[in-house]
């Protein structure tokens, strides 16, 4: 994900350093973006002016299609798009008579043809594809984009302008929107150091770091923001390889850099399952399972997804033992040792720090007991209210702290998912590509294993909340079609997008990683781009495996579906 947040914020200046030195990407390149919205231009042109595929005409025609819903008496996709855009032509046709409502210029507006629904389709598909496409080059600015969906659905006539105006405006808009804020106010208040030096004061060996630290993170990550946790963590883990070095009368150990910051980066990316708190890609799925008619509460969400992510974490942290231990110089490493003093030296826990302490804790046990009443956006929101009233926040801190383009970004995805839902094109890209899949990834678990590969690859190019907020639409319907639980696909989805691990640019954690991992003394990079494809491909894979195994092979089979 190359997109900024709101605990990122004190960071922007050693990440803005680092743009430079990327001459191994494509985005460095001066010109790209002209090109790119050039290109992006003519092709979204293109594909609007041709004609609609002849399956998905046959699609809109269809009586009782399966893997849409129809709207009350209709039989087709095109009586119900009719239905909504242009209700008094509809109802005059189904009772056979004339229409006796006209629009403000003295007109009824005719029904649509099931070519023209069918154009629509096709066009909603590439509104969804044209957006993705910015998304991750950034070729235009993230707000932008956000803005411009919303314009398109308007100006192409797919929904109506107030139903625009209700799909930006779901639970899960307000969930990131007050996730984000709360980070802000456990970063202002120290409460994450506070949290990430009490983990390491306990951490007294290389196996302890491997095997008790990181999975304690990776579970922390599932409620707090992980960008916030590794950019705390880093420069204390700097400390901790500098004074180790100096201990064992060693001038640089690259091996134990490498698996204190990528160890930590890779746990961090694989909390995301454990809660809907994880991050903005689990709140996209919130509201696509919500606008889907199959609401997921926070707790089932953690009874799904939390079993999986210690697990995961212990597997990194033998992986990365087993790889990066024998090559150490040095004897072994005592991070306790090394953050005791910090630790005495922190102020007395007390104040704002205490309140927010208290909020956080309210917070996650509203998303635990209310959260299928309540939703997850309202107890958040509570939340952001009581930090103002305890003077945790001033509505500064969150115009500076929260990124608000962000925010757009998962509404943008609500109103694509309202769109393709609405139109057919989500029904028939899942269609698509459910003919394109293998046999045995057509049906059953294959289909949710096939999913996670998708997923778990394109979250690598781009960032995890528009690779979500691109595929939600296209594979909830694919588990209609197989008869698989949409909640399988969905959640497989989600947590496959939290695989991002051998590209820098495939989430903040990893650039913050790349940025951050500098000698303190000398300032001499400990990490390069290729240390990423060598260490974080194998995870990625032994990420599938364990989610496969472990989650849709293993507990999974005991979950009631």
């Amino acid at each position: 994900m190359s997109h900024q947040t709101a605990v990122e914020h004190g960071y922007d200046p050693m990440l803005m350093d680092e743009v430079g030195d990327r001459n191994w990407t494509w985005k460095s390149q001066p010109g790209y973006k002209p090109v790119m919205l050039i290109l992006a231009a003519l092709v979204f042109t293109a594909l609007v002016l041709l004609p609609p595929p002849h399956g998905m005409i046959d699609m809109v025609k269809r009586e009782n299609p399966n893997g849409y819903t129809l709207a009350r008496g209709c039989k087709t996709i095109a009586d119900t798009v009719n239905k909504k855009l242009h209700p008094a032509a509809f109802q005059a046709a189904q009772d056979g008579t004339e229409p006796t409502q006209a629009d403000a210029h003295g007109q009824v507006s005719p029904l649509l043809t099931d070519y023209e629904v069918a154009q629509m389709a096709k066009i909603t598909v590439c509104i969804l594809f044209l957006a993705a496409f910015l998304w991750g080059t950034e070729s235009l600015p993230l707000g932008a984009t956000d803005i411009m969906v919303g314009v398109m659905l308007y100006l192409f006539a797919i929904l109506p302008v107030n139903e625009i105006s209700k799909a930006y405006m779901k639970d899960a808009v307000f969930f990131i929107f007050g996730i984000l804020a709360v980070a802000v106010g456990v970063a202002k208040t120290g409460l994450d150091k506070r949290i990430g030096l009490i983990l390491l004061s306990r951490i007294k060996s290389t196996k302890a770091f491997a095997f008790v630290f990181l999975p304690m993170l990776a579970m922390s990550a599932g409620f707090l923001s992980e960008h916030a946790l590794v950019a705390l963590l880093i420069p204390v883990l700097m400390g901790v390889y500098k004074v180790t070095c100096k201990m064992y009368g060693v001038k640089k150990d690259r091996a134990l850099a490498i698996f204190l910051l990528l160890g930590v980066c890779f746990a961090a990316n694989h909390g995301g399952p454990g809660s809907p708190a994880a991050g903005g890609r689990n709140a996209i799925m919130v509201g696509y399972l919500a606008e889907y008619g199959m609401p997921i509460s926070f707790l089932e969400w953690m009874k799904t997804g939390m079993p999986f992510v210690p697990v995961m974490s212990w597997v990194i942290g033998l992986y990365m033992y087993l790889r990066c231990k024998p090559k150490f110089m040095v004897k072994d490493v005592n991070p306790a040792k090394v953050v005791k003093s910090e630790v005495k030296n922190m102020p007395r826990f007390g104040g704002r720090e205490a309140m927010m302490a208290v909020i956080l804790v309210l917070l996650i046990l509203a998303w635990i007991l209310l959260g299928e009443h309540a939703g997850l956006g309202g107890p958040t929101l509570y939340a952001v209210m009581a930090m103002f009233l305890c003077r945790i926040l001033r509505w500064e801190d969150i115009q500076n702290g929260v990124a608000f383009d962000v925010v757009g970004l998962y509404a943008a995805a609500c109103a694509m998912g309202v769109a393709l839902k609405f139109t057919g094109g989500a029904l028939w890209l899942a269609s698509t590509f459910v003919g394109m899949l293998p046999d045995f990834l057509t049906h059953g678990d294959g289909l949710v294993i096939g999913v996670s590969l998708l997923t778990g690859t394109m979250t690598n190019f781009m960032s995890d909340g528009a690779t979500v907020a691109a595929l939600g639409p296209i594979v909830l319907p694919m588990a209609t079609l197989a008869n698989v639980s949409v909640w399988k696909v969905g959640l497989i989805t989600s947590f496959s997008s939290s695989f991002a691990n051998f590209l820098v640019v495939g989430t903040p954690n990893n650039a913050i990683c790349f940025g951050m991992g500098k000698d303190p003394e000398t300032g001499e990079r400990l990490l390069d781009v290729m240390d990423f494809v060598k260490y974080g491909l194998p995870v990625t894979i032994l990420a599938w495996l364990v989610l496969w195994i472990w989650g849709v092979l293993g507990y999974w089979r005991f979950i009631a579906w």
